[in-house]
């Protein structure tokens, strides 16, 4: 996973739809309802990044902010159906560090997110066997060697490396590279892994960093050749 994000959102549709698009990004999202459960939440976990929406039971979100801010710099993103710009000025200037408003695509908040990330420097880089990811440059490099990875394949790289040892059959990882649920052959799974280990071994002949599970599906698990 890329890190733990906390929803924190009392519209319980809402808050799911987000936490399943987040996850699909590969994300670790955790959600709350209530204003009042907050901050205690932040002080004993250490999320990447936290969606606050302004308008909560318990206690509002420009007081959690205010109050997050305190103690812990984590990146925070309000989201509001609240559109006043005294609203805006005053979310950003609480610490705040992106301001959202509904209605949204869910997607939209997924790229914000990651904008987010990025920019803050919170954004993970992986590396395993001499395999360096990373994600706010769409490039992997093996001991320094771009591998020249379509965005596409390197998607397809950072989500199962971000998770390695998990199994993951051709249609979760169709779901996760295809999000906008295109009609496309679940072989497409097949071609991207093949140019993926053809390039991955390209550079590094005496590690095998894609594992594939006949009839299962497959897993990043480097292994010593």
């Amino acid at each position: 996973m890329h890190g733990k994000i906390l929803v924190v959102e009392d519209e319980q549709i809402l808050a799911e739809v987000l936490r399943d698009y987040l996850k699909q990004a590969g994300f670790d999202p955790f959600c709350l309802a209530d204003g009042s459960d907050v901050v205690p939440w932040v002080r004993e976990n250490t999320p990447a990044l936290i969606l606050l929406d302004l308008m909560l039971p318990g206690r509002s979100g420009f007081d959690v902010c205010r109050e997050i801010r305190s103690f812990s710099s984590v990146p925070v993103i309000m989201v509001t159906a609240r559109i006043e710009e005294i609203d805006r000025l005053l979310g950003l200037e609480l610490g705040a560090d992106d301001y959202i408003c509904k209605p949204f695509s869910p997607r939209e908040v997924v790229a914000r997110v990651r904008a987010v990330l990025r920019r803050t420097g919170s954004e993970e880089t992986i590396r395993a066997a001499g395999l360096v990811l990373d994600e706010s440059r769409y490039r992997a490099t093996i001991d320094g060697c771009d591998l020249g990875l379509t965005a596409v394949e390197f998607t397809l790289l950072l989500y199962l490396a971000s998770n390695p040892g998990l199994i993951y059959s051709r249609q979760q990882l169709m779901d996760r590279i295809y999000p906008d649920e295109r009609n496309v052959s679940d072989r497409t799974i097949d071609t991207h892994i093949k140019n993926l280990r053809r390039k991955l071994a390209s550079v590094a002949r005496e590690a095998d960093f894609i594992q594939s599970l006949y009839g299962i599906g497959y897993k990043f698990e480097p292994t010593p050749l």
